[in-house]
């Protein structure tokens, strides 16, 4: 099968299930700036979103779409320097138009990977897995991901691998977004330019609202949980 076994078809693997993951982060990071305005809300979503059949079918398939992403990102990979063999030793300067995030994606990606597997020992772990095999969570809760949220950025060392790694998310998606668009045929020469910038700007706009939410907990700016006898 071509999308299995030639580079485009790899490309265009990688092109689409880029493209879904930053709607699933679109998603999410509507999800957590919530928090930032009421944790009664933010519970209340985790609660809707939590082991239900639709959430865990849903849970698959982002975790499937990933897989999918990162595996044939490695091809990808292993597959360039295959072909450029030694004359990936050759030159030492690094091409002027070629940008950073281009030259550096494996990297970006082990460390968003990395990020990842924190990310979800830290929430998905001690929620939706512990409602799931009725698991003892630390907070006696798995529907209260504002508390999660709270606990885990009270951390500096969490903090600081947070915004470390949503750095790395973002030179990862600024190059993605329309390298994506160019795999696809969306571009052109008016349109190579627009989708650069709108792949800039977009994803500055997305990776904010994750920083916000991390700095605004972390710095004891969110809005507490109110309980039933103070309300």
């Amino acid at each position: 099968m071509w999308l299995c076994n030639s580079s485009i078809g790899r490309k265009v693997v990688m092109s689409v299930t880029g493209i879904a993951l930053i709607l699933f982060l679109t998603f999410h990071c509507c999800m957590n700036v919530v928090a930032l305005f009421s944790g009664e809300a933010y519970n209340t979503i985790c609660e809707l979103l939590g082991a239900n059949w639709y959430a865990v079918v849903a849970t698959l398939g982002l975790a499937a779409l990933a897989v999918i992403h990162i595996v044939y990102a490695f091809l990808l990979t292993m597959q360039n320097r295959r072909a450029r063999g030694s004359e990936r030793y050759a030159v030492t300067d690094k091409p002027a138009k070629v940008e950073w995030a281009s030259q550096n994606m494996l990297v970006l990606g082990i460390i968003i990977l990395l990020g990842l597997l924190l990310h979800l020992f830290n929430f998905w772990y001690n929620m939706m897995f512990a409602e799931l095999f009725h698991i003892a969570d630390p907070l006696g809760n798995p529907a209260d991901g504002f508390g999660y949220i709270q606990q885990t950025f009270s951390n500096t060392v969490y903090v600081i691998l947070y915004i470390i790694w949503i750095v790395a998310i973002w030179f990862h998606l600024s190059h993605g977004f329309w390298s994506a668009m160019h795999t696809l045929g969306w571009n052109g020469k008016t349109w190579y330019c627009r989708w650069k910038m709108i792949g800039i700007v977009y994803t500055t706009i997305l990776m904010l609202g994750f920083l916000v939410v991390v700095l605004a907990f972390a710095f004891n700016v969110a809005p507490s949980l109110c309980c039933g006898a103070c309300c």
